[in-house]
């Protein structure tokens, strides 16, 4: 480990690890908690993380590129000696899975690249510590300061020091897509982070959503409180899933089924609420970086509506992709044989988007910023 990358021997206290279900990917678990016992990680200001944001831990799982398993020994300097990494941040009650082959292709596109896929906004093994959380918590604003947070508790960013151009690339999926609209620019470096939101769920100004969003979540609330309606949640189980991951692999459908059941319905009606709700129009019009991916028969995120806020947020016409697909655009559904070619190809461009905008902020890294 050279003197540069001491700030990442974090790296080596993972979980688990062991290939990847990709040919040529390795893949490692980390837990918040775990780095915490172990000392592996500033204690003080991993406890103080969580605690600013209600959490009782921090999942991650990291994927990289690689024709064979490298010994422990040398994997800080594997992991660290990067171009830079992706982190894919997923929707609502689902996880790091959810991302299925999509980290894995982007790594071996370009084998400079690492990728993390987080559980985060009390979903998967980042649960919230309250199982009613405040709509302050989980909405997208506050889902974006977590991240930003736990980047720079990591230290993944380029640091003082540091010789090496890196880029931070965030991919976002539904509410994962609407929370990094709410990054501030003002505390990245020039060239150093990207944005690719897909089907993002922004809701401001779609009233017709809003209300759709509002209503499940206080239904789901509802249900934590009195568990008499427990024949209720047979209907509302079965909506939920089939709405968010229409047109998705089966795959994605069971995740969604699973983690429904094992989040607390508190925190799933909470976080519904808060897309529902959210008024927070104090966004950075700050798009060199960023790209957006709506698909045309996408249930969750109104098509019309969306295109109406990208505009009044003036964003380019040239960083929008709509493609044929549902939410899930870029998951491979059975359902029909024409979805499922629709979204294999949405899937390459994806891969394809989030390699040219790391590409681009690493040009703009060389180049440096012009005046004038």
């Amino acid at each position: 480990m050279t003197p540069q990358n001491t700030h990442l021997a974090w790296m080596k206290y993972y979980s688990q690890r062991g290939p990847g279900e990709v040919a040529d990917t390795w893949v490692a678990d980390y837990h918040l908690s775990h780095l915490i016992k172990t000392n592996q990680i500033d204690r003080a200001a991993a406890r103080s993380f969580l605690e600013k944001h209600g959490l009782r831990d921090f999942h991650w799982r990291i994927t990289w590129p690689e024709d064979y398993d490298i010994d422990d020994a040398y994997l800080v300097q594997r992991l660290s000696n990067v171009e830079g990494y992706t982190i894919f941040v997923h929707g609502w009650t689902g996880n790091w899975r959810i991302w299925e082959e999509l980290p894995a292709l982007t790594v071996l596109s370009n084998r400079r690249l690492v990728a993390f896929s987080v559980d985060h906004n009390g979903f998967g093994l980042s649960q919230f510590e309250s199982s009613t959380p405040g709509l302050e918590q989980c909405n997208p604003p506050a889902a974006m300061n977590a991240l930003q947070d736990w980047i720079d508790l990591l230290r993944i960013r380029r640091q003082p020091g540091e010789t090496r151009q890196k880029v931070i690339n965030l991919i976002g999926h539904s509410m994962g897509g609407a929370m990094l609209f709410y990054l501030n620019p003002m505390v990245w470096n020039y060239g150093e982070v990207t944005r690719f939101a897909l089907a993002p769920a922004l809701l401001l100004e779609d009233e017709g959503h809003r209300i759709f969003y509002t209503t499940l979540g206080l239904g789901i609330g509802i249900l934590q409180r009195l568990p008499v309606l427990e024949v209720v949640e047979r209907f509302i189980k079965p909506q939920v899933v089939n709405t968010l991951a229409s047109g998705a692999s089966d795959m994605v459908k069971e995740i969604h089924r699973q983690q429904y059941h094992d989040t607390p319905r508190g925190i799933t009606g909470a976080t519904f609420m808060a897309m529902g709700r959210l008024n927070n129009y104090e966004i950075a019009h700050d798009w060199h970086l960023m790209r957006v991916m709506l698909g045309h028969r996408d249930p969750l995120v109104g098509l019309t509506d969306m295109m109406d806020l990208l505009m009044k947020l003036e964003f380019p016409a040239a960083n929008l992709h709509v493609v044929p697909g549902t939410h899930y655009m870029f998951s491979i559904g059975s359902e029909t044989p024409l979805n499922a070619y629709q979204h294999a190809q949405n899937r390459e461009m994806v891969v394809t988007d989030i390699i040219d905008l790391h590409n681009r902020a690493m040009h703009q890294q060389k180049k440096g910023q012009q005046f004038g």
